[in-house]
């Protein structure tokens, strides 16, 4: 059974400096996570939208609609006490990456996949020095171990804050590939939610659309803004 929405307790939202950062206050009082832990932020920026995010909810809180909220959240109460396994997690995508798996046919969808997914690998390569090896069917194929312990010292390298957001985006997208190239600025989150949902879109248009499908999608594309916006208020201190 779901449990009951939250009426909202307090009047006012507002976000404080404090000796490490920036807090979120609700009437005076300091926000915690929902571990329990304090709810400090590295900056002004990503504070205020929180606080934001607060001020307009409703007379009953929905925190669907607090995605900032729910990723600083994550970064406090899950990836600062677990980091060694979020990475491992995040870098394991590497290994098994949407971008590296190819249709043979048709021959239609394995243009469009080249088109889209040649681009992310060879912006990788550029970036990080790395290389990735593309495979056509459902047989793992082998990277290199340089590649992945490279993306390993990348990912582990992050704040928890960036990690967190890292994370998200790569298990909306399902790929480090893309994650990355959206957390550089290389593509935006549409261009990501597009670049995941290739094979799906390509079997829409040939055998039709169902509610369900649109509405994951949806949400996918969601949870791609929500990070990158995450790490963009992060950047801007």
């Amino acid at each position: 059974m779901s449990q009951p929405a939250l009426r909202r307790f307090y009047k006012q939202a507002t976000s404080v400096p404090c000796g490490q950062g920036h807090r979120i206050e609700l009437d005076g009082k300091a926000l915690h996570s929902p571990a329990k832990h304090e709810l400090i932020l590295p900056g002004r920026a990503l504070a205020a939208a929180i606080a934001e995010e607060w001020a307009r909810q409703g007379e009953k809180l929905a925190p669907h609609t607090m995605s900032l909220m729910q990723l600083a959240a994550t970064a406090i109460d899950r990836v600062a006490p677990e980091r060694p396994r979020v990475v491992d997690e995040v870098v394991g995508y590497a290994g098994t990456d949407l971008v590296c798996y190819r249709a043979a046919e048709p021959p239609a969808l394995a243009v469009r996949q080249a088109q889209a997914w040649d681009p992310l690998i060879d912006w990788l390569r550029r970036r990080y020095d790395v290389s990735l090896v593309a495979t056509t069917g459902i047989v793992a194929v082998a990277q290199p171990e340089a590649t992945l312990e490279a993306l390993r010292r990348v990912v582990a390298g992050m704040d928890h804050f960036t990690l967190a957001a890292l994370a998200s985006m790569t298990g909306a997208a399902g790929s480090l590939v893309i994650a990355l190239a959206l957390a550089g600025g290389e593509i935006t989150p549409e261009e990501a939610a597009h670049a995941a949902q290739l094979d799906e879109l390509f079997q829409a248009e040939r055998w039709g659309e169902d509610k369900e499908a649109i509405d994951r999608r949806v949400a996918q594309l969601g949870d791609l803004v929500a990070a990158k916006r995450f790490l963009d208020l992060l950047a801007a201190g």
